[in-house]
């Protein structure tokens, strides 16, 4: 088990070696997300959708026009 550790630990510093050091975040810094036209089309799309729960606890998508319809 000795000579795997050791071998995966010189693999990891060849890497590092090449590819430089793993960049370390400051977990505490809150996520920035970017909200580009990919995003903005996305959250066009997902509006349509309402999130339902059954007695079960499953979450599921209904469309909002289907809803719309039943009642």
């Amino acid at each position: 088990m000795a000579h795997v550790l050791s071998g995966f630990m010189g693999l990891t510093e060849r890497l590092r070696f090449f590819f430089g050091p793993a960049t370390r975040l400051d977990a505490d810094t809150p996520v920035v997300h970017k909200h580009d036209e990919f995003e903005q089309a996305s959250e066009e799309e997902l509006s349509h959708f309402v999130v339902e729960t059954d007695s079960s606890g499953h979450h599921y998508a209904v469309r909002r026009e289907d809803l719309e319809n039943e009642g």
